[in-house]
């Protein structure tokens, strides 16, 4: 088959559209044909390389999948080839207390299909068969890939750690991204008033027909976190929903009123960012991690988009041969939405 594979670590010349070998499902698992698969910045991340990971090479990325099941495993039921489905990318143990509770992304062994072991950014993907969600028959195959991982992180962000309610201000910080503008649509569901902040004013203007009422451009008005306590009255966020890291931390923390949440998944810009802790103290916020979604949150925030009360957000479709330069333009950040690969 066919795969965007990398050979060594470094930037997208790296990548080939080349040959590898077919992948053959274990007896728990399925085969998936790739009709779609959605680029993240963790694609960047783990071909630039990331220590820590010891990723074997040659390797290829891709988590956000959506295809049609052509070969089952020995000990598979419930699913039969011809199916169109969407992939859950957590790969979990299912035997630790984390995964006893019904909390995937807490697993002692977590990982990551297309992060820790080779992804859809190719002709063909093994996954386990417990994870792959029939696709109704309305949903096309870029909008489900465009969709999964993004709404699961940005769904677990708002509505499980954020605790996002009817009536609260939501910050989201850097919208454009794939988690930040379908946080906007989430926490609007949640009756949240939500300002958003870009660079771009058109970025702005698309995040206003996600819902958005506040804009605030933090390039041309670099005070941005005094506006978002003009915007609120002088209140300051109930939540801030971030993932850009260094460069907005401190005043994402500084935009929250007292008692505040931040909900962090990434750190795009950045690992280390400057916290004032007196700040923290003084205005007694909480900071809390999110990363991925459990199985129950996956499938809630997939129901939604199948009867249409949540939108795919995508900014284009290129062809798999032509990952090289849609991973280029995904590291510029001149998307909103997401890019979609399709073999």
């Amino acid at each position: 088959m066919k795969a965007l594979v990398f050979h060594e670590f470094g930037g997208p010349d790296k990548l080939r559209y080349d040959d590898v070998p077919d992948p053959k499902p274990k007896p728990h698992e399925v085969l998936v044909r790739v009709k779609a698969c959605a680029l993240n910045h963790l694609d960047l991340f783990v071909r630039e390389g990331i220590p820590a990971l010891k990723t074997p090479l040659p390797f290829w990325t891709g988590c956000d999948i959506a295809g049609d099941v052509v070969e089952v495993g020995a000990a598979v039921s419930g699913v039969k080839v011809g199916e169109r489905v969407a992939v859950n990318p957590n790969l979990t143990c299912d035997r630790c207390e984390f995964c006893a509770a019904g909390e995937d992304s807490l697993c002692v062994k977590y990982g990551i299909l297309g992060e820790h072991v080779p992804g859809g950014l190719a002709e063909l993907v093994a996954v386990r068969a417990d994870n792959v969600l029939p696709l109704p028959a309305h949903v096309k195959y870029e909008e489900a890939a465009s969709f999964v991982l993004t709404n699961m992180t940005a769904w677990r962000m708002v509505v499980t750690q954020g605790r996002v309610a009817p009536g609260q201000d939501v910050l989201v910080i850097g919208v454009g991204g794939g988690v930040s503008s379908t946080a906007v649509q989430i926490a609007k569901l949640c009756g949240a008033r939500v300002i958003v902040t870009s660079s771009s004013d058109a970025k702005l203007e698309r995040a206003r027909g996600l819902g958005a009422d506040v804009g605030i451009n933090y390039k041309s008005n670099p005070q941005w976190a005094k506006a978002v306590f003009d915007a609120t009255d002088k209140r300051g966020a109930d939540v801030v929903i971030e993932n850009v890291g260094a460069a907005t931390w401190k005043d994402s923390i500084r935009s929250l009123k007292g008692g505040g949440r931040l909900v962090t998944c990434g750190s795009t810009s950045g690992p280390i960012g400057e916290t004032l802790i007196p700040l923290v103290f003084w205005k007694q916020v909480h900071i809390i991690g999110s990363t991925m979604a459990n199985r129950k949150e996956f499938n809630d925030v997939m129901r939604l988009f199948f009867a249409g009360r949540l939108k795919a957000i995508i900014d284009e479709v290129v062809p798999l041969k032509d990952g090289a330069a849609a991973q280029a333009r995904l590291a510029e950040g001149k998307q909103f939405g997401k890019i979609v690969l399709v073999p």
